[in-house]
């Protein structure tokens, strides 16, 4: 199953940020993908292969605001 996501969409992770929230902010898209926590505000660079295997569901995505 191919998961489409894109810039500023609000993605659950497999694994919880050790603040608690499993809830993070697409802010940086290309061969590495930055992710930004919704609650503490930390971000994380990964490579897009790890963020898909990691990528439990998109929660909000801004597609359909703009």
């Amino acid at each position: 199953m191919q998961k489409t996501f894109q810039l500023n969409d609000v993605v659950m992770m497999k694994k919880p940020h050790p603040c608690g929230t499993n809830e993070w902010k697409i802010i940086r898209m290309g061969m590495d993908i930055r992710i930004k926590c919704e609650y503490c505000g930390r971000s994380v660079l990964m490579p897009r292969s790890k963020f898909e295997k990691d990528l439990k569901k998109i929660l909000r995505s801004e597609s359909t605001t703009e």
